[in-house]
């Protein structure tokens, strides 16, 4: 099943969960709504072969809103096939629900994502940090974390 099959069934199946759709350099991006994201995936992988989920990460547009994307790159092992999906989440509620059950492998993803950009991921089964210390203050992947680390003032530069 070719990208374009995968998007035109996700628009009849989730319709106004489906956000945006963008091409650029053969590479396809679904954005969808966050409040759909387990029924998506599941969609995805279940009816649509999408098995592997080879990695998840968020971005963090500051000064924008929504200020993060949470990233989702899926790949077809049968058809050879890559699509990613993206899903904006609000700093003021900085939580998505959880896709471990979907891809085991988003369980630690996911915390890897939590600890470095402070994103809640519910319902997760392990909630802890993965990379650093549990008495670790902050973020340190967000562009507003202090570039010297938590005891600095945080950036005040230009952050395009």
């Amino acid at each position: 099943m070719s990208e374009q099959a995968a998007v035109d069934k996700l628009k009849a199946k989730f319709g106004d969960a489906v956000l945006d759709v963008i091409e650029f350099r053969a590479e396809t991006t679904v954005v969808v709504k966050k409040e759909q994201i387990v029924s998506i995936c599941s969609f995805l992988k279940g009816e649509l072969g999408y098995n592997f989920l080879t990695d998840l990460c968020a971005v963090d547009y500051l000064g924008q809103a929504p200020r993060f994307m949470v990233v989702y790159q899926l790949y077809n092992i049968g058809t050879h096939t890559r699509l990613r999906i993206k899903t904006p989440v609000d700093e003021a509620d900085a939580c998505i629900d959880t896709v471990s059950g979907v891809w085991a492998t988003a369980n630690w993803l996911e915390r890897e994502c939590w600890d470095l950009m402070g994103i809640v991921f519910n319902n997760h089964p392990d909630p802890r940090r993965i990379l650093l210390p549990e008495d670790w203050e902050g973020h340190p992947l967000r562009k507003d974390y202090p570039l010297q680390g938590p005891d600095r003032e945080p950036y005040q530069g230009r952050l395009e």
